[in-house]
């Protein structure tokens, strides 16, 4: 196969790399303005597509790791090559596009998501030397014949949601600040970062309605206690991802994450939806077990794959095999 590698440079090129994410991982598709809102909120990334002249058969993507500190020894990558264009040369090609970024940023490794329900891609990365780095447990909650559940907060506490008071987001980040310093992962650990950097990640994003962004509150106090939150993947109609669940310190344990799960659940219920995704960390043991209590039922888990970076490849490369 003739492929070349080079740099997605026009709306056309976003396009077919959208093309190609939806069909290589359909439960975490894309959309030209998707990837239009990551390059204005994470600027210095890189995209390229694999070019045989007659369309684009494979894509990837690089960029820093925002959850971590600038000086972070990695980048971020992803990439899809589709299933008729494998074993021709085209993912390797495509990893060391990426690998030629990292290296120009002066980085020493990549992570690359991928998941236990693809194999393939898990062994692609494997046999290049990378590892698992880190883990999610993913579970499924199947929304077909529920009614939407009770919220149920404990007494005292009343849940809203940041279309009815977009003046909680302040309280809502100090929350995150505390809940992302104690969240379990494979290393170092993440940061919202500033209530700015915080509102464009994880509270302006297209793709987080702000009807489904819970927000719990002490009602003696009028303080943000606690909140959840739901991702809509570009263009889905039947599924979300149940984001993040976050409750500050001295409230923990009360059942405020419980009720503002509760909460989306049923926003996602009268929308039409049929089925929540979410994601914790193996040793999350208290989200996991408020997860299965909801019905949440467990799927391949989600793997982050760390590795050196690999030979660069000139743009201009042909790939014939």
């Amino acid at each position: 196969m003739d492929a070349r590698i080079r740099r997605a440079e026009t709306d056309a090129d976003l396009a077919e790399i959208a093309r190609v994410v939806n069909a290589v991982t359909p439960d975490e598709p894309t959309s030209v303005d998707v990837m239009r809102w990551a390059d204005a909120t994470y600027p210095g990334g890189a995209r390229f597509v694999a070019d045989t002249g007659g369309g684009i058969a494979g894509a990837a993507a690089v960029s820093r790791l925002y959850m971590y500190p600038p000086d972070f020894d990695a980048y971020w990558a992803s990439i899809g090559v589709l299933p008729e264009a494998r074993r021709h040369g085209l993912g390797g090609a495509l990893l060391g596009a990426v690998s030629s970024d990292a290296r120009a940023a002066g980085k020493a490794a990549l992570h690359i998501p991928a998941s236990e329900e693809r194999p393939d891609g898990i062994s692609f990365l494997a046999n290049r030397g990378f590892r698992v780095h880190e883990r999610q447990r993913i579970a499924r909650l199947e929304l077909a014949g529920l009614a939407p559940p009770d919220i149920a907060p404990p007494t005292g506490i009343v849940t809203t949601t940041l279309a009815e008071r977009p003046d909680l987001v302040e309280g809502v980040h100090a929350v995150a600040v505390e809940a992302f310093a104690d969240m379990p992962t494979g290393g170092q650990r993440v940061a919202p970062g500033d209530l700015a950097e915080f509102r464009a990640r994880d509270v302006d994003r297209a793709t987080i309605p702000k009807d489904a962004f819970v927000v719990a509150i002490d009602r003696a106090s009028g303080d943000v206690v606690g909140y959840s939150n739901l991702v809509v993947p570009a263009g889905s109609t039947s599924f979300a991802w149940h984001d993040v669940t976050a409750v500050a310190r001295g409230w923990r344990r009360h059942g405020i994450a419980s009720a503002c799960k509760r909460a989306t659940i049923g926003w996602a219920i009268r929308n039409g939806f049929r089925y929540l995704d979410t994601g914790s960390h193996p040793d999350n043991e208290p989200m996991r077990a408020i997860n299965a209590r909801l019905g949440f039922r467990a799927r391949p888990d989600k793997v982050m794959m760390r590795g050196q970076l690999t030979r660069a490849i000139d743009d201009d490369a042909s790939l014939r095999r």
